[in-house]
């Protein structure tokens, strides 16, 4: 086989990679053709010690180096919207180093041995950079987070696991009224909600109510996820089944805040 049919498959990623670290879809293509010329142009030099995709990356990272790239952070707008734009200008204030071993390891999927050989760093600074990179995004995503649940050990685990994320909680409430009074006293920035609540009124038309007042995400954590997944009308983006692990509801508050245009720090 030759070299360029072990590397084709790869190409897709690397244009993905090219293009989260760049910010933009047309200066990351460009890092990848320059990378594809450098292999045709010497293809003696490719390293035959790794595997082929390894190999491609560490020639893209050799031309990234070059051209003293990492020393720029990434474009503020492209013209992306939505997630992507929200994504972009989170990781726009991330250290450009950090920047790289994050993407390696978590986007790309490669070891922290594997990082470490194509950044030109020990496996203890990849883990040094990861951190500083994720401690950064934490930071931007702090958040006042109001808790919609009436069964009181169940709001004292969740409510637990806010403030270890390091969040501020405005509120605890039980039933719907208090539910919306709260939001509207104290406007948080994220809602964590059940749907049975104690006086029989419904999380669902609590959460209506402060939609309807201001955009916050919302998810929704629940014994009765049917009531939400009925196919009939817009079903929500997070939705936690009880009894629920302590890491999914962990995951999905970062994964809300992250994509959250309101956590975004004004440049």
């Amino acid at each position: 086989m030759s070299l360029g049919q072990q590397l084709s498959p790869h190409l897709p990623f690397l244009r993905r990679y090219g293009r989260a670290l760049t910010g933009s879809q047309s200066e990351g293509d460009q890092y990848v053709r320059a990378t594809l010329e450098a292999i045709v142009a010497a293809p003696e030099e490719f390293p035959k010690d790794v595997d082929p995709r390894l190999g491609l990356y560490r020639t893209f990272q050799a031309i990234w180096s070059s051209t003293h790239a990492d020393n720029r952070a990434l474009p503020e707008d492209d013209g992306s919207s939505g997630h992507e734009a929200i994504a972009r200008r989170r990781l726009a204030r991330v250290a450009p180093l950090s920047r790289q071993a994050l993407l390696l390891t978590a986007m790309e999927g490669f070891s922290t041995e594997d990082t470490a050989y194509l950044i030109d760093a020990t496996p203890e600074e990849v883990d040094d950079l990861v951190t500083d990179a994720l401690s950064e995004i934490d930071k931007q995503t702090r958040a006042r987070v109001l808790i919609i649940e009436d069964e009181p050990i169940i709001a004292m685990d969740i409510e637990s696991i806010v403030r270890d994320q390091g969040h501020e909680v405005t509120g605890v409430a039980v039933t719907r009224d208090e539910a919306v009074a709260l939001a509207m006293e104290d406007r948080p920035g994220l809602v964590l909600a059940d749907i049975q609540l104690a006086d029989d009124s419904s999380g669902i038309d609590a959460v209506k109510d402060i939609l309807a007042e201001f955009n916050v995400p919302v998810i929704f954590i629940t014994a009765f996820p049917e009531r939400l997944l009925t196919g009939e009308r817009p079903e929500p983006t997070f939705l936690i089944t009880k009894p629920f692990q302590r890491s999914t509801v962990k995951a999905a508050i970062s994964q809300a805040l992250f994509f959250d245009e309101a956590t975004v720090p004004v440049a």
